[in-house]
This record gives C-alpha cells, sequence and structure tokens, in this order.
C-alpha cells in the first residue's frame, strides 16, 4: 500500500491541531504514544477478541474499522514526529492470532516511547498493519476508513473538540 497519501493528510492534520491549540512550542509525543495505546484498546474491545467468557460477537466491521484506523491517525503522527513521511509495509501471515498482535502491538508502543527509532516504529507499522490484515482490511478500505475519520477529525477540531 502506499502511504504517502495518508502521510501527507495526517501532517495537514497535526499542524491544524498544533495551529488551533497554539502547541507550536511543546512536545507532544508521549501524549501521542499514550492517545495510541489507548486506541489500541479501544479496538482491542470492538474485536472482543480476548472476551473468552462473552458470547457477544466483534462490533461491526465499519465500527472496528473506524477504530482501527484511529490508530493509523497516531501511527502516522508518531512517523511525521520521527521524521518519517513515507512507509512501505511488509505483507504479513493472516493466520495470525489477533489476541497475539494485540499484545505484539502494546509492546511495540512501549518500544517506540523508550527508544523513539526508526527501527521501532517500523516494527509497530509493520505489526499494526498485519492486525488490519487479520481483521479483514483491505488497502482501499484502510484508505477509505482513514479518509473518512480524517474529514471527521477535521470538523470536530472547527467545533471545538
Amino acid at each position: 500500500m502506499n502511504w504517502q497519501p495518508l502521510f501527507e493528510m495526517q501532517k495537514e492534520l497535526d499542524q491544524y491541531i498544533v495551529t488551533q491549540h497554539d502547541l507550536q512550542n511543546e512536545n507532544v509525543f508521549d501524549k501521542k504514544v499514550l492517545a495510541l495505546l489507548v486506541e489500541v484498546g479501544e479496538l482491542a474491545n470492538e474485536t472482543r477478541c480476548f472476551k473468552y467468557w462473552s458470547l457477544k460477537p466483534a462490533s461491526e466491521k465499519s465500527v472496528i474499522a473506524e477504530e482501527y484506523v484511529d490508530g493509523i491517525h497516531f501511527i502516522l503522527s508518531l512517523g511525521l514526529d520521527l521524521g518519517v513521511e513515507a512507509y512501505q509495509s511488509k505483507e504479513w501471515d493472516t493466520d495470525q492470532d489477533e489476541t497475539v498482535l494485540f499484545h505484539q502491538i502494546f509492546q511495540s508502543i512501549t518500544q517506540l516511547k523508550a527508544k523513539q527509532s526508526l527501527e521501532a516504529y517500523q516494527e509497530l507499522f509493520d505489526t499494526y498493519v498485519s492486525l488490519g490484515q487479520v481483521l479483514g482490511f483491505s488497502p482501499e478500505d484502510i484508505k477509505k476508513a482513514y479518509m473518512d475519520k480524517n474529514k471527521v477529525n477535521f470538523e470536530r477540531q472547527n467545533q471545538g473538540y
């Protein structure tokens, strides 16, 4: 998948947020990391992959897609903070267990916070893309859901979110 257009859209959103909230002199990397952890938790909650005690099914695919791209927003934003403006993700085995992938993503986020390196970022991005594939999202699904949510995020900023 060509992530370049999404990086560009995220850069515009990030710049808009910085201006709207007068954050030009603030480093919000750690806040973005925490936000990503929360978003990944919300995604796990919607998939219900870990709720072995429950018979209730996962949320609708559209709800899961929206939660998934919330994570993409923060991953792209963190990449921009690290100087990444383009990325080529790898193809992964789609037979991986969702719960295992969520654990790997949480670990990768923690590693990124500790190291703030391109290697740690690539590991996080690749693992998150792998989760998207396991959840059944095509690159087109991800791009469309991201674009839809990006529009909502701009609207929220304009409404004082």
